[in-house]
C-alpha cells in the first residue's frame, strides 16, 4: 500500500508543478487552485508512504520520477527542448533513485 501512496502523491505531485507553469504567475484561477489543492494533496500522500518508506529513499522517489515526469511532459505537451545535457541530467536522476532503492532503503 505504500508504493500506493507514494505513486499518487508522485502523480498529484507531476499535476501540480504542470499546472504552475499554466498558471501564469497565478493570473489565472483554475490551474492555481489546482496548484495549491495539488501540493496539499501531494505531501498528504507522501505522508502517509513516509509511514512505510524511509524518509531519504521516499523523497528521492517522489522527487526523482517527479522531476523525470515533469521534464517529459515540458518536452511533449508545453514546447521546452530537450538536449542532450538534460537527457542526461534526467537519466543520473533515475540512476540515483534506482541505486537507493537497490541500497534496500525501504
Amino acid at each position: 500500500m505504500a508504493w500506493l501512496w507514494l505513486l499518487g502523491a508522485i502523480a498529484t505531485e507531476v499535476v501540480a508543478t504542470t499546472s504552475l507553469k499554466l498558471s501564469d504567475g497565478f493570473s489565472r484561477l483554475v490551474p492555481s487552485v489546482v496548484v495549491v489543492l495539488g501540493y496539499v494533496g501531494a505531501f498528504v500522500l507522501l505522508a502517509q508512504a513516509l509511514k512505510r518508506f524511509e524518509v531519504g529513499t521516499a523523497y528521492a522517489l517522489w522527487s526523482g520520477i517527479g522531476t523525470a515526469a515533469v521534464v517529459l511532459i515540458g518536452v511533449l505537451f508545453l514546447g521546452e527542448g530537450l538536449s542532450l545535457v538534460k537527457a542526461g541530467g534526467v537519466l543520473l536522476i533515475i540512476g540515483g533513485v534506482v541505486l537507493l532503492n537497490l541500497s534496500g532503503g525501504h
